[in-house]
């Protein structure tokens, strides 16, 4: 027993010595699948078959290829793609076209079963003719309203330099955006094209639909290549640089087209809903508006004189407010509706539908929770009575209560708004105070109440603001009083007005373009526009009581004047109004008068958007993990070379 116990003692500690050195867990596999074979074989010419079978080293796994697997030319027939172990298998199912070459693309979609080492980018090569076509165009594809990547969108070419061609014929080759709006379109063949984006609705590769987002220029390209060099860095492992190599490769250009994808107007006019979703209102809502109104017709009530229309500023959403109280309470309203909509072939034609509008809350129940309201009441004032403490005899009225977006302290240039939550039957303006305090007393100061253009339940106030003075503004019971007889209670509240020394100015000196009509737009980093102004004959924008803080700038040429940002018509070869981004944060500062030079053309539009602006973030690089083993060695202070490392 004591001589088993010295060998067991002594076979721990050789296992123990043996282990010392070693990686828990062993090497990494840190190889990428490979391709050993393929029939057809990979770059074969005179090709007629259409399976296609690709085999690899090892048992592969391929990401989502709906997505990601592109195929050139394109395939009105979705392709049959399958992973069968250690092979891929693709079926087209289109007819091979002569001489051309074929290109499915799988992108970085392949990686090894288990690891998930990814192979790369890979592309598998054919061709129906004599010649493989080599050529490659590449650029990037953004949305011309705010210049952000657009992810999947197709990109193609056409050889037919007709402008029908991209609504008669479907692409020839054809390309996809990647998470950065970057494409590649491989295996062109020599000649002259023009390009297109497409995001395809249908499947038939060419522009059919109002409602597909495309880009297209009158430019055409003559695909080139060269020789070029360009610098590899070789990591050693996750710290340090092994070393920096000079790899020659092929250059293909052009590689830097810009697409600016935009969506028509979509004119074509049908009713989208109606709903009642609160009693007191009907809400209409068509894809476009029309400057002819529907006319509605009641069923079950005398609709005439029944409503107060609130149009949108489109006329696409129509919201109809019940007048009467008796119709309030009516649950369901009965009535026919006659507008224009666009039939089959374009044309505008009258449609006359019935609708059965049911308040989505019955009568009875809100009844029954005013009633259970009105109970309370009474039991918080008996208590209130027993408690010998002051209590209402009267049952209140609910007020109209109005939302007053007044600051407490604001800017000179402030403009006050109030919005009621319903139409006003009566407008009292005589009731509407402001005092304004010099010294220690106050005055009255002068300022205009009026509506907001286009908007039926929103009223704004405005007035000379004094820096660093002290406002009063009292409106009284009674100024406002809705439809429905609901008047709204006296309101007070002070302002302050901010002292000069508490903003910074920003003013930009405009070059680049020929158009003198510029808006140009301060904007938060979520994009969202904060103040505006027109640059002009001057060719100078500016910025007052900008409030400290950063802020990004972007502008767009005005074309035609009307003050919004206008989409493009391929019919009308109308392209969108030509949108800019200030490549950099601005830091604004008390005190401060910024003034900065910006040429708009300067950088190309795809690089021009501060990077924490864009939305759309580069798809995820999907790693090697080839130095995961180096990690391990460089942890354990022994030298790895990767050629003594048995897989």
């Amino acid at each position: 027993m004591r001589k088993l116990l010295y060998i067991l003692i002594a076979l721990c500690a050789f296992m123990s010595c043996a282990r010392m050195g070693t990686p828990d867990g062993g090497w990494f596999d840190d190889d990428p699948p490979r391709v050993i074979g393929s029939v057809p074989a990979e770059r074969d010419t005179n090709v007629t078959t259409k399976k296609i079978t690709i085999y690899f080293d090892e048992y592969i796994k391929l990401d989502n290829p709906s997505e990601n697997v592109m195929v050139s030319p394109p395939q009105l027939e979705v392709p049959e793609i399958k992973v069968v172990n250690k092979k891929i298998v693709v079926e087209l199912q289109d007819t091979l076209k002569p001489n051309s070459t074929y290109t499915i693309d799988f992108s970085n979609a392949i990686s090894d079963n288990n690891e998930g080492n990814p192979m790369g980018n890979y592309a598998f090569v054919f061709s129906t003719g004599e010649k493989i076509d080599t050529f490659e165009v590449a650029g990037n594809v953004i949305d011309a309203q705010n210049l952000e990547p657009i992810k999947g969108i197709s990109v193609g070419l056409y050889s037919n330099l007709a402008d029908s061609a991209f609504q008669k014929e479907p692409m020839i080759r054809i390309g996809r955006t990647d998470g950065s709006g970057h494409f590649v379109i491989k295996g062109v063949a020599p000649g002259e094209y023009r390009v297109y984006a497409l995001q395809d609705m249908d499947g038939d590769y060419r522009f059919s639909q109002k409602s597909e987002m495309i880009a297209f220029t009158h430019q055409t390209f003559k695909p080139t290549a060269g020789p070029d060099i360009r610098q590899d860095t070789i990591w050693r492992d996750s710290l340090r640089i092994d070393n920096i190599v000079r790899v020659p490769f092929t250059h293909f250009y052009p590689d830097d087209v810009v697409l600016m994808a935009f969506n028509e107007v979509q004119t074509e006019r049908y009713l989208l809903k109606t709903e009642r979703q609160e009693p007191d209102r009907i809400g209409v809502y068509f894809s476009y508006g029309n400057d002819t109104l529907p006319v509605l017709r009641g069923l079950n009530f005398n609709a005439d004189s029944a409503f107060v229309l609130e149009p949108s500023e489109k006329k696409d959403t129509l919201i109809y407010w019940l007048r009467d109280t008796t119709l309030v309470n009516t649950d369901t309203l009965s009535l026919s509706m006659e507008y224009l909509m666009t039939d089959s072939t374009g044309r505008l034609v009258s449609q006359t539908d019935t609708l059965e509008m049911v308040a989505k809350t019955p009568y009875a129940k809100r009844l029954k929770e005013k009633q259970k309201a009105f109970e309370e009441w009474q039991k918080e004032q008996e208590k209130k009575k027993k408690r010998e403490e002051p209590y209402d005899s009267i049952y209140p009225v609910k007020p109209l209560e109005p939302t007053y977006k007044i600051p407490s302290a604001m800017a000179p240039n402030s403009i006050v708004t109030i919005e009621m939550p319903a139409p006003l039957q009566h407008l009292d303006t005589a009731a509407i105070h402001l005092y304004s305090k010099i010294d220690t007393l106050w005055y009255r100061a002068p300022f205009t109440f009026e509506p907001v253009k286009g908007k039926l339940r929103q009223y704004q106030l405005m007035a000379d603001w004094y820096p660093e003075r002290e406002y009063s503004l009292e409106i009284d019971t009674l100024a406002f009083t809705d439809i429905y007889g609901l008047s709204s209670a006296s309101y007070k509240q002070g302002i302050k007005v901010k002292s000069l020394d508490d903003f910074a100015t920003l003013e930009f000196q405009l070059s680049g373009v020929a158009d003198t009509n510029i808006v140009v737009m301060l904007v938060d980093k979520s994009d969202k526009v904060l103040m505006q102004t027109k640059a002009g004959r001057s060719r100078t924008a500016e910025f007052f009581y900008v409030t400290p803080g950063t802020y990004y700038v972007r502008a767009y040429v005005d074309r035609n004047g009307n003050g919004v940002w206008d989409t493009g018509n391929y019919e009308a070869d109308l392209q969108p109004e030509d949108v800019y981004y200030y490549p950099r944060e601005i830091e604004c500062k008390e005190k401060f008068d910024v003034t900065l030079s910006w040429n708009l053309t300067e950088k190309p539009r795809n690089q021009q958007k501060p990077g924490e602006l864009v939305k759309q973030k580069p798809d995820k690089e999907k790693k090697k993990l080839q130095n995961r083993n180096a990690e391990r060695a460089r942890q354990l202070g022994i030298e790895y070379v990767k050629k003594q490392m048995v897989k």
